[in-house]
């Protein structure tokens, strides 16, 4: 069966199964065919790009195929993970790590009730997984980190809290991942590195009633992974999160990669003062948020979207894949 078949298999048995992700007949049959479309992708030795390997199990945008695929093509990868942002940890990029290779990892929300919720799972005494509540800031996430027992080699650092990503990735030092994945906002456009100022207790839906101000954008992300010693390696194609591979294992994925990609975001999440959907989409989004504090990290000065003419490429304009050449 090929690659595309499955796909279309396991989105009729999600459909099918739409109750309760908590139901291990669900889970199971996800599982299941999870296995099927992993057989046939990670049998691929090279690509195109990130966006030719992706599917969805347990993840919100198929970041599980990636992963998958990644994972299979770094020798001796460390088999542990840590994730933010899980909430009730039905849809995340980690589980599916857990459930079919095995691994161990830490998940952190900052939600108690979702904290709970993931300890009363099955998945929570059948794995080695730990769960701690607790809201993430720069002063916290190293020792949240280490008095759960990680440091050093792990083989994932999934981040996405909405709001500082940035500042919370630059903020690690006690855990050198294999593999970095990390949610960027798009709408910030792919020409300037961008991200909201640092705030300890910043929550994406009181920032701003849209809902659309949070992150950083992806020139900023790809700027700090080179930072921190990491090889960007593309994004998925709906264009919210980002891949990185740790400088001394990027050979082994760059050698197996055409293009490296990037995507924007076509979602329509935005929302009005009262919290309700409105539907906006391309530049319209961007107009609600023109006038809220960014940091130009470049140039090291506090801005706004509305004081540049151009932040968008043609290409990221039109909603097309914008191609870069990774230089080592």
């Amino acid at each position: 069966m090929g690659i595309n078949s499955v796909r279309r298999l396991l989105s009729l048995i999600r459909k099918c199964f739409s109750v309760s992700r908590g139901n291990r007949y669900d889970d199971r049959l996800l599982m299941q065919n999870g296995m099927l479309l992993s057989h046939n992708i990670t049998s691929l030795e090279s690509i195109e790009s990130l966006d030719q390997v992706e599917f969805k199990v347990f993840s919100q945008w198929c970041e599980d195929g990636i992963i998958d695929w990644l994972v299979e093509k770094i020798p001796n990868i460390s088999n542990t993970f840590i994730e933010f942002g899980v909430e009730n940890y039905n849809e995340s990029n980690t589980r599916f790590l857990l459930q079919k290779r095995g691994w161990s990892g830490l998940v952190i929300d900052g939600s108690k009730e979702n904290v709970d919720s993931i300890k009363s799972q099955e998945i929570y005494w059948r794995h080695n997984l730990t769960a701690k509540h607790a809201f993430i800031d720069c002063e916290n996430i190293n020792n949240l980190i280490n008095e759960s027992g990680y440091q050093g080699e792990i083989g994932l650092l999934s981040i996405d809290i909405d709001g500082n990503d940035y500042w919370v990735w630059d903020s690690i030092n006690s855990i050198s991942p294999a593999i970095v994945v990390c949610e960027y906002n798009a709408l910030f456009g792919d020409i300037y590195s961008f991200t909201t100022p640092y705030r300890p207790d910043f929550h994406r839906t009181s920032a701003h009633h849209s809902n659309l101000y949070f992150g950083a954008s992806i020139q900023a992300m790809i700027s700090l992974g080179k930072q921190k010693g990491y090889t960007f390696i593309g994004t998925n194609s709906t264009g919210v999160n980002a891949f990185f591979i740790r400088n001394d294992l990027a050979s082994h994925i760059l050698d197996r990669i055409s293009n490296i990609l990037l995507f924007n975001s076509q979602h329509r999440e935005a929302r009005d003062e009262k919290g309700k959907l409105i539907y906006l989409g391309g530049s319209d989004r961007c107009k609600l948020i023109e006038d809220l504090p960014l940091v130009d990290l470049e140039k090291n000065i506090h801005t706004q979207l509305r004081k540049y003419k151009d932040f968008y490429s043609l290409e990221w304009a039109s909603n097309k894949r914008v191609a870069i050449v990774v230089v080592q």
